[in-house]
């Protein structure tokens, strides 16, 4: 122990000495640590319990909670009573009463109403939930906080979130609640317990009238003169009702209602995880170990000649690791507890995520912490072995032996390969894990092979100019610290290329299959169940708020009572399910030459032609089987379809990827059905205007408006940003701390370079051109790798008929491959002191 503690005061001497290498090796451990502790901390706190849930379900008064369902049939419900099954065969009853749940629980109710509607905001209608329960009643105290003023008194006020305040709601004005209510005057201001971000309205219970056929989830809070057992809660399941309990949920087996055991899956999921976090740490902070070993080289030899042994120059290196790894792994996990916390408080606010009280899950972070230090310590056993073979004699005497270089290429680096290789493609189609678990054995076969490359690298470096050389031998003689790096750009690359090829070749399948309904920037009006007053309504609103545009009606298909059917182009080669549009509304679409122009683009007479003649103009050509579409038609959701063959003919549409078909009335009409008018199509200009949307969701009485877009390429733009973003993070940072370590054990050199007539640019040209060596090879390696694992991974999709053959982000790639290098080897270059060290005199 006393050679222990020895060696934990030589290393917290040395670090304190080397701060900028110590900082750098803490940053490389602390970072993963200070991520996943935060993560941790958010999920756990944002994740809540039954227990948790609680406050926002029965207030702090409340026995129980008994919702309705809508027969009086069993019901199977889950302990803690958040959901729950029902038989839906045979009439439906009338609704419960308070007096026959009163009759049910023997307590004093409280009733309630909770669902979703719409309040007229100041831009326009927008989603929001409705709470209708009479708060002043003891019964709901805790339920919702009030925070200002008063809770409603008349069925004319309410009170509402801050959330809602955020959207232009202010205390004493009034809000119009749901489309055709009234606006009611805002009294107060109420928290949810568990949801601070909800846009949430409390009105009096029955103050609100909802629209025609909205569920409105009764309840009822109820204080009841014994707790509510889970006997009790049985019972009334059997008469029809949903129970959640207080005295269930704060039950000694409560914790049981969220707990969900772990897989053999999910299991190996975590286990590859911690595998490759602690291998891209230790390949990140591992050359600062290195180099630090070579620094203290003569102090290591100093206590080898006075005695040491070298279990003792190992143990000191290992202090090293040890005392840099556990603070590193405190702190990080410190500030990650507290930058998970902080990140609850602002996304439930802003994002509007569930949170409990700060939970913070103990052992889990405990682990990672374990998890810093074991990374710490196993980037210390390299240098500590060196340290230990090392010969005092020949480093006190500066003529430190090299060591000695194998001449073949490591067989086991070779072998992890071929096996990691061989297994991806024996699972892809199979397995994902067993894609992963097969990359993870390629992976580390690359980390092996790693040292071989640098050094056939540096054989490669005699034709190049002298910066570049001058780096790249370096880098060749200095393997230890360069392969390191290298190795873990090489991994972040080969993470990134095979991520983004993957999602590229799901994408492009996806956009071959993708076809919009109508022309991008087209108008949509759609008055489903709108009768003909309400869409009347609904048309004249609309031409009065955009007179200058041109309005084409579409029709919709009803039966002999006016009812309106469904109707769906059935795809010939999949005739169960319907083609797949980016539009909420049913294809194809009925209507006549005016439409079909608005639809082209332009006039077609040929496509007018055959459309008078009662033929069907189709933009997909897929659709078309033996010059007929298939139309299913049907009524609701018991009803049987029926199936209709239309004379269909190709055209084009105003713009490629368009799809979707026009048919005529007679086709219908012809089948027995008739149709009414209930769509307006209209063409808007381009940018369409930001307030529009907004404007004509609260002109609408009834209807949905829609703007036809394709954003697609939008989403696909910002993940594969995100994953260069990931990256760049990764790879720059790795061949930054790669970088440094070597301009500071290339100082001597680079000095000897000024002091022979060396200019300040050409010492900024070699640290450069060491960024980019490290970067470089790291990204071409890992480019490679990443092209085989993505084979495989793309290999299992087709199979799983997910997606066709492997479709190359060319821009990814380049800005990944050659990007990336370039941006290492300008910011090293630009950032590198020129300025040389002054020379020690020796008197």
């Amino acid at each position: 122990m006393s050679a222990f503690r020895a060696a934990l005061r030589i290393s917290r001497r040395d670090a304190v000495r080397a701060k900028g290498r110590s900082a750098l090796i803490m940053v490389m451990i602390g970072l993963p640590v200070l991520l996943i502790t935060g993560l941790l901390t958010l999920s756990q706190t944002t994740k809540l319990s039954a227990r948790d849930e609680l406050p926002s379900e029965l207030g702090s008064v409340a026995d129980a909670a008994v919702y309705a369902h809508l027969r009086r049939t069993l019901v199977t419900q889950d302990p803690a009573g958040r959901f729950g099954d029902q038989s839906q065969t045979g009439a439906r009853p009338p609704g419960w009463t308070t007096a026959e749940i009163a009759a049910l629980t023997g307590g004093r109710l409280l009733p309630f109403h909770q669902y979703t509607t719409e309040a007229r905001l100041p831009g326009g209608f927008g989603r929001v939930e409705l709470l209708e329960i009479d708060l002043r009643d003891p019964l709901g105290t805790g339920l919702r906080p009030l925070v200002r003023g008063r809770h409603p008194a008349t069925p004319q006020e309410i009170a509402v979130t801050p959330a809602l305040l955020d959207a232009g709601v202010t205390v004493g004005g009034t809000l119009q609640v749901a489309r055709s209510g009234e606006p009611k005057r805002v009294v107060g201001v109420v928290e949810h317990p568990n949801r601070p971000g909800i846009s949430e309205v409390v009105a009096l219970y029955d103050s609100v009238r909802p629209p025609d056929g909205t569920w409105r989830n009764p309840g009822w809070l109820a204080d009841t003169p014994a707790p509510v057992t889970w006997e009790e809660v049985k019972r009334l399941n059997r008469a029809g009702v949903r129970v959640a309990s207080r005295a269930v949920v704060e039950s000694p087996r409560a914790d049981a209602f969220d707990a969900a055991p772990i897989r053999a899956d999910q299991r190996l999921w975590l286990a590859i995880a911690v595998l490759l976090v602690v291998t891209q740490t230790v390949l990140l902070a591992g050359p600062a170990f290195a180099v630090g070993l070579r620094r203290r080289a003569r102090e290591l030899a100093t206590v080898a000649a006075q005695g040491g042994s070298p279990r003792h120059l190992r143990t000191i290196v290992l202090a090293d690791g040890l005392l840099l790894g556990g603070a590193a792994a405190l702190i990080g996990a410190g500030l990650g507890v507290g930058t998970g916390l902080a990140m609850v408080s602002v996304a439930a606010r802003q994002l509007d995520w569930t949170s409990g009280p700060p939970d913070i899950p103990w052992w889990q972070v405990l682990g990672v912490v374990a998890l810093g230090l074991v990374s710490a310590l196993v980037e210390a056993v390299a240098p500590a072995v060196g340290a230990a073979r090392q010969s005092p004699a020949q480093v006190l005497a500066g003529r430190a032996a090299k060591a000695r270089e194998r001449a073949g290429v490591p067989v086991l680096g070779l072998v992890l390969v071929l096996l990691g290789v061989a297994l991806m493609f024996t699972v892809a189609s199979r397995d994902d894990l067993g894609v992963v678990a097969s990359a993870t054995v390629t992976l580390f076969g690359l980390i092996a092979l790693t040292p071989w490359l640098v050094g056939r690298t540096g054989r490669l470096a005699a034709r190049l100019p002298l910066p570049a050389r001058l780096s790249i031998r370096d880098g060749a003689r200095q393997r230890g610290r360069t392969a390191s790096a290298v190795a873990a750009v090489m991994a972040a690359t080969m993470g990134a290329v095979t991520v983004g090829i993957a999602y590229n070749t799901s994408y492009v399948e996806r956009h071959e299959q993708f076809r919009l309904a109508a022309p991008e920037g087209t108008l949509i009006v759609d008055g489903e169940n709108v009768d003909g007053h309400g869409w009347s309504e609904v048309r004249a609103a609309m031409r009065a708020r955009l007179p200058a545009a041109t309005f084409v009606p579409g029709l919709a298909a009803v039966d002999d009572q006016g009812r309106e059917l469904a109707i769906s182009v059935r795809s010939p080669a999949d005739a169960t399910s319907p083609t797949s549009y980016d539009s909420p509304f049913d294809v194809p679409i009925i209507g006549d030459a005016r439409l079909l122009a608005l639809l082209q683009g332009r006039r077609d007479p040929s496509a007018e032609a055959a459309l008078a003649a009662g033929r069907a103009v189709v933009f997909d050509s897929r659709l078309i089987s033996d010059g007929a579409i298939d139309v299913g038609v049907v009524g609701g959701e018991d009803a049987d379809e029926v199936r209709i063959r239309v004379p269909a003919v190709p055209a084009e549409g105003a713009q490629a990827g368009q799809g979707g078909a026009v048919i005529p009335a007679s086709a219908l009409k012809q089948a027995g059905f008739g149709t009414v008018e209930r769509t307006l199509y209209a063409t808007l200009p381009r940018p369409v205007p930001d307030r529009l949307m907004p404007d004509l969701q609260a002109l609408t009485i009834g209807a949905y408006v829609v703007i036809v877009e394709d954003d697609s390429g939008e989403q696909y733009a910002l993940m594969l940003g995100a994953l260069l973003a990931a990256a760049v993070i990764l790879v720059l940072g790795g061949t930054f701390a790669a970088t440094g370590l070597a301009a500071a054990d290339m100082r001597r050199d680079l000095d000897t370079l000024s002091a022979v007539g060396g200019r300040p640019l050409t010492r900024r040209l070699v640290v450069a051109a060491q960024a980019g060596y490290i970067a470089g090879l790291g990204a071409v390696t890992g480019l490679v790798a990443g092209l085989v694992t993505a084979t495989a991974v793309t290999r299992g999709m087709r199979m799983a008929r997910m997606s066709g053959d492997l479709a190359l982000p060319w821009p990814f790639l380049a800005a990944l491959v050659l990007g990336l290098p370039l941006l290492a080897a300008l910011i090293a270059g630009v950032f590198t002191r020129t300025r040389p060290a002054p020379a020690r005199r020796v008197a």
